[in-house]
């Protein structure tokens, strides 16, 4: 009367699944981020010119830092690593095309934002 459960693996599989996805929902800060490319471009800098201070609390005293993903990283070659992987070029790809929701557009689609009245006529 043993014997393992036939739908064992079908559970361990489901659980795998949601911690793989969980990472997905985990960076936050899009509008940020955006943003912050947005002003480095109307500088007409790039994501490398910006020198850093220096932090002793974050890896790499805070001196290896990816704008587009919000991380620090311990070292240069850990770094172009990071560049080079696919979670990174997602992420680049996903800030170069529209801008990220934002509040405001959240509440206008709910019917929140500002009422239109049409245009204001003149009293007589």
């Amino acid at each position: 009367m043993g014997g393992k459960c036939p739908h064992r693996k079908v559970k361990k599989r489901r659980l795998s699944h949601k911690t793989a996805r969980r990472g997905k929902f985990l960076l936050n800060a899009d509008d940020a981020v955006y943003d912050e490319l947005v002003k480095l471009a109307d500088q007409g800098k790039d994501s490398e010119g910006k020198t850093l201070p220096v932090d002793e609390d974050l890896p790499g005293m805070g001196q290896f830092y990816c704008l587009h993903c919000d991380r620090y990283f311990a070292d240069e070659s850990v770094k172009e690593d990071h560049y080079r992987s696919k979670r990174h070029k997602k992420r680049v790809k996903q800030l170069s095309g529209p801008a990220p929701h934002t509040q405001l557009d959240a509440d206008l689609a709910a019917g929140m934002g500002m009422p239109d009245n049409g245009l204001k006529l003149m009293s007589t």
